[in-house]
């Protein structure tokens, strides 16, 4: 059973443009520790063990709602999952100490290096598509649309100290002060934001309320009439009642004409750009080989039924049929390393390598 605050149905749609690289190559991921699916039901009690998985506060719903309906099957197993945003989920499992790691990015040179230097061997795999959310207060009626620009004019290391204002943004904004709340740096939502907004991956303006857990972002601006903040699709979903989303324009046609807003279908068809992205868990080969527990969680995570049901119910979009058979195959053949080589997925279509 899903708990009741992550019951959120969403219509999907075709991922057509918003795909991305499942070819074969190179390497591999909380301090806020929550144990994923706290009761353990009925199931088959023949398998037992542990998993433990950390990383993105993004990917965090998923694989809390993955584990809690795994623990039904087998209530022997116990899947404990932590927060520490992507980077420092990162740390931890090259460092050998988690056997899964969410994502809501690629892994870095820098990671893949250091779990080579560890020893850790890793499988990368795609579970979800998400939609970065730009939001403000409800009571804030004067934006509903902001250009790409506008929003690189707020978050650009040049904007830090001088742009402080809603009028300085666009010169039909009220006279407000202007409150920001974003990702901490250690989050792959920070990096994926700072590269498709400002230009380059961790460039930022560093006066803001940041945070590897969107929780704390989610308060923020809900306290806040004069705030703007972002954070993945599904902890907007989840807030719906306390925030508003305001719709982005990329000023690009071929990605849908003018102001979009961020869903299930928008991010599903690719009109929601640049801020649709995948989601990933990066699985350590060691423990896939050698913990039958780890290998039933992930091949209960990869099925077709489970990512189509549990993955929308937490404000995601699903990973279709086609990808998650060839995320099947890159786990079954223990196909280690990642496809991106350390870049990023802006611009990479599945379709297009298969």
């Amino acid at each position: 059973m899903i708990n009741q605050h992550m019951r959120r149905t969403i219509t999907l749609a075709s991922l057509g443009a918003l795909t991305f690289t499942l070819a074969a190559c190179g390497n591999q991921t909380s301090d806020n520790q929550a144990a994923g699916g706290g009761e353990t039901g009925a199931g088959s009690s023949e398998l037992s063990g542990s998993v433990v998985v950390d990383g993105s506060s993004t990917v965090f719903p998923v694989s809390e709602a993955m584990a809690e309906e795994f623990q039904r099957e087998y209530s022997g197993v116990r899947v404990t999952v932590g927060v520490s945003g992507t980077g420092g989920g990162f740390q931890k499992f090259c460092n050998d100490e988690t056997d899964i790691s969410g994502a809501s990015r690629p892994i870095k040179q820098s990671e893949i290096e250091k779990c080579e230097q560890n020893g850790v061997e890793f499988i990368e795999l795609p579970i979800a598509f998400d939609g970065l959310t730009v939001v403000k207060h409800p009571n804030n009626d004067f934006v509903e649309c902001m250009t790409v620009q506008e929003l690189k004019t707020i978050w650009e290391p040049e904007a830090q100290g001088e742009i402080t204002n809603w009028n300085q943004v666009r010169d039909s904004f009220p006279d407000r002060p202007l409150g920001l709340y974003g990702a901490g740096t250690d989050s792959g939502t920070f990096d994926y934001f700072t590269s498709v907004i400002v230009g380059e991956e961790g460039a930022s303006r560093g006066d803001y309320t940041s945070s590897e857990d969107d929780n704390v972002i989610v308060q923020g601006v809900a306290n806040d009439e004069n705030a703007l903040g972002y954070f993945g699709l599904a902890y907007f979903e989840e807030n719906k009642e306390k925030l508003a989303a305001i719709a982005i324009d990329d000023e690009n046609p071929d990605n849908g004409e003018g102001c979009i807003e961020p869903n299930a279908e928008t991010v599903g068809n690719g009109t929601y750009q640049p801020l649709a992205r995948p989601e990933f868990i990066y699985v350590k080969k060691s423990s896939a080989e050698n913990n039958p527990a780890v290998q039933e969680f992930v091949n209960f995570y990869l099925d077709p039924e489970n990512n189509g049901t549990l993955v929308p119910q937490v404000g995601y979009v699903a990973v279709p049929d086609q990808i998650l058979e060839k995320a099947q195959a890159r786990f079954e053949n223990r196909t280690v390393g990642s496809v991106f080589e350390g870049g990023s997925v802006q611009g990479v279509k599945l379709n297009e390598v298969l």
